[in-house]
């Protein structure tokens, strides 16, 4: 049996619950969970925002643990690495995506909390290939943020091609910006933070920003039209995006990894005029997880978390409902 905290319903409580999990695929693994960071997504999961959850619901897809049992087929992973698991769980390995290193577009690809229970739990299961060992020197209990919100702004580095010699925006410093911030300081670009705090300008410019612009203040956002090479938006609200586009270079891109609740609308004159171009990306492939862990090994880049027992998870989810973690929750055992 895995030992879990689930919730019966939408926005309800989590408390234990216990399931017999199918025999083991040849090409899974089971992971014995140490810590599970607490993300946004779990929160919208719960809440049934996407209209995609079903009850009883696990949480949980920041997983950090040991490799507990491997399939007859599994040749990567032995028992006993420490490694971690996000927010894709499977992809089905032979399609046109998967064959060309980009599982993280495969059209069967499976998430760790959609159709199957997460890591908030004793133990989780996952696709060898989705599990990915942690280099030496990471500190695991902070890993588990990599693994969703740091690959979720790392991923654009790698497929935008982002230059060091580049100029880029980060719109919101919060779960998903601070770590935008570590990450594009550390790969040499010039590094500006548009944030509606003032007060976090200090912090921001701790973790890597250069500049930090008011993004409440309508004159300090058309000061820097014509800036910047790349503006990254971590936000899941509706801004006047037209402003941002005009502080794009020729040929500059605004990109999303953060979803505003209404469709994005704005004039197509600035975006042609100047071939400036809008596009997304979702979390990325196995590949360029590694890489990140690797470069974030390299650089000393983690993220800013707060810890809760997993006894504690509906503490930390109020938290995380109203806004306070500083920047990212993780739930640890009990003492």
């Amino acid at each position: 049996m895995i030992r879990a905290y689930a919730a019966a319903e939408v926005g309800g409580n989590l408390t234990p619950f216990e399931y017999k999990p199918d025999p083991l695929k040849d090409t899974d693994v089971e992971i014995d969970v140490e810590y599970c960071g607490l993300c946004h997504s779990d929160l919208s999961m719960l809440d049934n925002e996407w209209g995609i959850t079903q009850y009883p619901f696990v949480p949980g897809h920041e997983v950090i643990g040991r490799v507990a049992k491997i399939g007859s087929a599994v040749k990567s992973l032995q028992v006993g690495q420490q490694v971690g698991l996000g927010w894709f769980s499977s992809s089905c390995m032979t399609c046109e995506w998967c064959l060309s290193g980009n599982h993280n577009l495969c059209p069967s690809r499976e998430e760790t909390i959609v159709n199957r229970h997460g890591g908030f739990a004793d133990k989780v299961r996952a696709h060898e290939v989705w599990t990915v060992p942690l280099p030496e020197g990471i500190d695991a209990v902070k890993a588990g943020p990599l693994f969703c919100g740091g690959i979720t702004v790392f991923n654009p580095l790698i497929q935008l091609g982002i230059q060091p010699t580049d100029k880029v925006g980060v719109i919101g410093i919060g779960g998903l910006g601070h770590m935008a911030l570590k990450f594009l300081r550390a790969w040499g670009c010039e590094v500006t933070a548009f944030s509606s705090s003032p007060e976090k300008t200090a912090e921001a410019k701790a973790m890597g920003a250069h500049y930090v612009v008011n993004s409440r203040e309508p004159d300090a956002l058309k000061a820097v039209a014509n800036s910047f090479d790349v503006i990254l938006s971590t936000v899941s609200a509706d801004l006047d995006w037209s402003i941002y586009i005009e502080a794009l270079r020729p040929q500059g891109k605004i990109h999303f990894v953060g979803i505003p609740p209404s469709p994005l609308s704005t004039s197509l004159f600035s975006i042609i005029d100047a071939q400036r171009s809008v596009s997304g990306s979702p979390l990325g492939s196995p590949a360029t997880v590694k890489k990140m862990l690797n470069f974030s090994q390299r650089h000393s880049i983690e993220p800013v978390i707060e810890t809760f027992p997993f006894s504690q998870v509906n503490e930390a989810i109020d938290r995380l409902r109203h806004g306070k973690p500083r920047y990212r929750i993780v739930l640890v055992p009990d003492s």
